[in-house]
């Protein structure tokens, strides 16, 4: 039985903006920022509704799945990290799903969209990913808190470039959104991104510590102005990581961004995303806020590990009509 979709796109691995030009950013416009609002009794009944609303079945759901596959970045994020569990996740990101499930459905050739790691571990990822076109994310400046010294912050981002990193995911000072310093963290965002010379850069927003959907919306546009090339809803260390009305929020603000000045940005929710169900309502959302061009890896991330097990199992299960055990498909 093979998978076909016209929805699915290319499954090949993509830096981000690879079809778009980069997000330069644009001077902060604080009256734009100050206007932003986020309604957010609204913004949670839209968010409710849409896992009922928004339902695909057999075949279908099997593309999506694997459209969200193509759109994993692979994620590795413990102290105890070494360098064979990182060869191990990378080899899981050039073979994400058993051979013959792929054969099966028609999708040979589909691999994950980046794996992500300390920057300790990136030269161990770059090396077991050569070849493949798959991108190497670190996080940097001071990931999870970003409360370390600043210059150590910019050294770090220049460190994990030059150790081979093609993507950055940075965090912002949350105190900069929580006092309505915007002009901080403008500052900070745009001295980021030009550390980050011809890697991209994910500005994480930590939004589970923002306090408001408001916080939400203006520090998304703020960084979006400083030239961030995707944001990022959470580092998967707090308490609150990706919800719906927060990804809501982030990409109507990453609409209004593109509405005025043209340029796309990408989105990445991540933190407790980990059941195949729940990646389809995110894609759905995306699709019916932004369109179908953000359903590609270059504009749309999953910040996950345990999700592509998960979803290996409900390929499995569309094929062969039975669950099977979850320790047949395992992460590495």
């Amino acid at each position: 039985m093979r998978v076909q979709s016209t929805e699915t796109g290319t499954m090949t691995a993509q830096l981000p903006q690879v079809h778009e030009p980069r997000n330069d950013g644009i001077p902060l416009d604080l009256d734009w920022v100050t206007a932003a609002q986020a309604n957010r009794s609204a913004i949670e009944r839209r968010a409710a509704t849409l896992p009922g609303r928004r339902s695909v079945k057999k075949d279908h759901q099997a593309a999506w799945l694997c459209k969200a596959i193509a759109c994993i970045d692979l994620t590795t994020l413990s102290g105890d990290d070494t360098p064979a569990r990182v060869r191990r996740l990378c080899a899981k990101a050039r073979q994400p799903v058993s051979p013959a499930l792929l054969k099966a459905l028609g999708m040979e050739g589909l691999t994950t969209g980046a794996v992500c790691v300390y920057h300790d571990m990136i030269e161990t990822a770059v090396d077991a990913l050569q070849g493949t076109g798959i991108p190497v994310a670190a996080v940097s400046t001071g990931f999870p808190a970003g409360l370390s010294p600043f210059h150590l912050r910019i050294q770090e981002i220049r460190d994990s470039v030059a150790a081979g990193a093609q993507e950055i995911d940075i965090v912002i000072s949350r105190r900069h959104a929580l006092t309505g310093n915007w002009q901080a963290l403008y500052d900070e965002m745009k001295e980021m991104r030009e550390a980050c010379g011809d890697a991209h850069v994910k500005a994480i927003l930590a939004t589970g510590e923002l306090g408001t959907l408001r916080n939400v919306a203006k520090a998304s546009l703020v960084c979006m102005m400083a030239g961030a090339d995707f944001i990022k809803t959470s580092t998967g260390k707090e308490p609150v990581n990706a919800t719906l009305p927060v990804t809501l929020t982030m990409i109507r603000a990453i609409r209004d961004y593109h509405d005025r000045t043209g340029i796309k940005v990408g989105y990445k929710p991540a933190g407790g995303i980990s059941k195949a169900k729940d990646a389809l309502v995110y894609l759905a959302m995306i699709k019916d806020e932004l369109g179908d061009r953000w359903l590609q890896p270059d504009l749309f991330r999953f910040g996950a590990s345990s999700l592509l097990g998960d979803i290996e199992r409900q390929l499995d299960h569309h094929l062969s009509g039975a669950y099977s055990a979850s320790y047949r498909h395992a992460i590495g």
